[in-house]
């Protein structure tokens, strides 16, 4: 959910666009990781409570979940601007075709949405957007997480919990919030990702948590929402394949100021009176796993302040992870082995399916990143493994080494268009905003006057690659680029797609592409794609399909390394406009769709989860009892839903 600031130490050399190198000596790209011992820190259960009354209450934002300006040294808020982010100019392809059926589809049902993330444990939840996603299936189990709730379904959609549980209660912390003449805050958690591990059948779950300044050590809860500065992530490993049952957690500190046996990384803008004002974050973390570790990866920021470090890599040996006792963590600084001129931005770790795994130069984890980010366009993407990943198991480190491979171009896309997004169209409903608009609903629900406000176009990501897949010898991934499919006169947001052939030994590693292309359509924008592959080779891109003519609804393309991607089916479509409190500038500096979907294979079938619409009510009916609920669909603030699809390619 958090995402990046301004970069610092970082010198740019667009001239690096020209490189057409691929291959690199592994004996001088490695980069000597930083080790500690973590031990277990906990054990959890899925707690589940009632949901609690609808009505919007005082504090209902986080101020994790708006902007900073780029200036701002306020420990209350995250800096998530970076100059260079910018939409480049557009990718001109041909546009594709939206299916008539969908054949491959055997199953949707809807997930978690916006209104269970307020309302899960008894109420003491934010308003939250957007639903960054984990989705991991096994043993006859479909667990969904999003900020900052779960469920667990059984592979014929039926939710196994009562109600949805929320994250905090499952990692032992306070509530996010309790509400009164004094409000009270605990930890904030964020960015949930999993992974069923078909070789040891344990389910692996992994959360980024920011800890609260001034926090009771008895009751873990603060006065003041304003960050410590100590940040960690916390692992979760299943003791058995039931994700139902008993877990164990791990808390591995990622503030990078020299504390809790983290390195110094000198993230030193300023946190003013903080326990931590020189920490950096750990953000946007994500897993990954051969046959003998797992991998996770964040973006580390300056904390308190513009800058960005680098990506880190974080190596865990598996049978350590799964036998609950302590491990050696091995952390890979990615500043410190740069390509292209910057560190890795978004270094994403493959995930295999079944138990398929690069057994080359003593076991091999792979990983993908991209550069557009940095630079606006670019035709390459970044190639990095780790090597010797069996040392894990004997307390080892693997090696660490990367290199570039080049591909078509690609770019930062710009914001989609949602219907009403370039039309004042009054037969739209758009609830919150329209109460915004209007001084005797504003009044009640802000305290002001009214403020005018337009339908809201939907943020599209930046250039960053999305979900990894290795399967059938090939690494496999995707992300968002603008595209243009009339020559250039107009851009909306499309997919790139790379399909890698990796070479590695022990002393080279290589990479070409073995298929590549665009997925775009001329009527409307695909975002926020997520890929998955069988052990076959056949895969799915799923994403968001959305344009002046399309509610946000749910899409997919199949994927194959002959054809490339297919036509546009779409799974799902949406019933309403996205009406949430990102979308206005009263509650935050920018829109916010995604961060991120999850895919997971199973078997030869795939399952992935998408965010889209899938209510839609008028002003009148939001504004009736309780308020803002509109009949137990929303809540006050937000209307987002998931979609949970399987389909066989």
């Amino acid at each position: 959910m958090i995402e990046f600031a301004g970069l610092r130490r970082i010198t740019f050399l667009l001239v690096l666009l020209a490189l057409t190198l691929f291959a690199v000596n592994l004996a001088g790209a490695q980069s000597q990781p930083v080790s500690r011992q973590i031990s277990a820190g906990g054990t959890g259960v899925f707690q589940s409570t009632p949901l609690g009354n609808d009505g919007f209450q005082s504090p209902e934002i986080d101020n994790l979940d708006q902007d900073a300006n780029s200036s701002s040294g306020d420990s209350d808020f995250v800096n998530r601007v970076l100059a260079t982010a910018q939409p480049g100019k557009s990718v001109s392809v041909s546009a594709g075709k939206k299916a008539k059926s969908n054949p491959e589809l055997n199953l949707g049902f809807d997930g978690l949405n916006f209104r269970q993330q307020r309302l899960a444990n008894g109420a003491r939840q934010f308003s939250v957007e957007p639903p960054d996603q984990g989705l991991c299936v096994g043993n006859g189990f479909v667990l969904e997480s999003t900020n900052d709730v779960l469920n667990i379904f059984d592979t014929a959609g039926n939710p196994l919990l009562p109600a949805p549980a929320d994250l905090n209660s499952f990692y032992g912390y306070a509530p996010a919030v309790i509400r009164g003449s004094t409000p009270r805050f605990g930890p904030s958690v964020t960015d949930p990702s999993c992974l069923f591990d078909q070789q040891t059948q344990r389910f692996f779950h992994v959360v980024l948590t920011l800890n609260r300044q001034g926090a009771d050590p008895n009751t873990g809860l603060s006065t003041g929402s304003a960050l410590s500065g100590a940040n960690h992530l916390d692992v979760a490993v299943s003791d058995t394949s039931n994700p139902l049952g008993s877990w164990t957690i791990y808390r591995i500190p990622v503030q990078d100021d020299g504390t809790d046996g983290t390195p110094d990384h000198h993230c030193t803008n300023g946190g003013g009176p903080v326990d931590h004002p020189a920490a950096c974050l750990g953000d946007y973390p994500h897993i990954g796993a051969d046959a003998n570790g797992i991998y996770l990866t964040t973006n580390e920021f300056v904390l308190f302040g513009p800058g960005f470090v680098g990506a880190q890599i974080y190596a865990i040996s598996k049978s350590s992870l799964t036998s609950s006792g302590p491990l050696t963590v091995f952390q890979y600084d990615t500043e410190n082995t740069p390509l292209a001129g910057v560190p890795g931005f978004t270094v994403w770790p493959a995930q295999s399916p079944g138990t398929t795994y690069a057994t080359e130069a003593g076991g091999t984890e792979y990983f993908l990143s991209s550069f557009a980010v940095f630079f606006g366009i670019d035709n390459h993407i970044g190639l990095w493994a780790l090597t010797n990943t069996q040392a894990l198991n004997s307390g080892g480190a693997p090696s660490l080494s990367s290199t570039l491979v080049n591909t078509e171009l690609y770019t930062n896309p710009p914001r989609a268009f949602q219907p009403g997004s370039t039309t004042a169209d009054n037969t739209l409903n758009w609830p919150l905003g329209q109460c915004i608009s209007d001084t005797p609903c504003d009044l009640f629900l802000n305290g002001i006057p009214g403020v005018p406000q337009v339908i809201g176009k939907l943020n599209s990501n930046d250039s960053r690659l999305q979900q990894v897949s290795f399967a059938n010898g090939k690494l496999w991934g995707a992300l968002g680029t603008g595209i243009s499919t009339d020559g250039g006169a107009t851009s909306h947001a499309g997919i790139a797609y790379f399909v890698i052939k990796p070479q590695v030994s022990s002393s080279l590693l290589a990479g070409k592409v073995a298929k590549q292309g665009y997925v775009a359509l001329s009527d409307a924008s695909v975002t926020y794609p997520t890929t998955a592959v069988t052990d076959s080779g056949r895969g799915v891109i799923s994403f968001t399909v959305v344009g002046p003519n399309n509610y946000p609804s749910v899409g997919y393309a199949s994927l194959d390394a002959i054809i490339g991607a297919g036509d546009v089916h779409v799974a799902q479509a949406g019933s309403g406009l996205q009406d949430g409190f990102t979308e206005y500038p009263l509650f935050s500096r920018r829109p916010r769709w995604g961060d991120y979907g999850a895919a997971a294979v199973d078997g030869n079938s795939i399952w992935f989860a998408t965010e889209f619409i899938n209510q839609n009510c008028s002003l009148a009916t939001y504004e009736s009892s309780p308020f803002g609920s509109c009949g137990g669909t929303r809540a006050t603030f937000g209307n987002w839903a998931t979609r949970i699809t399987k389909v066989t390619p």
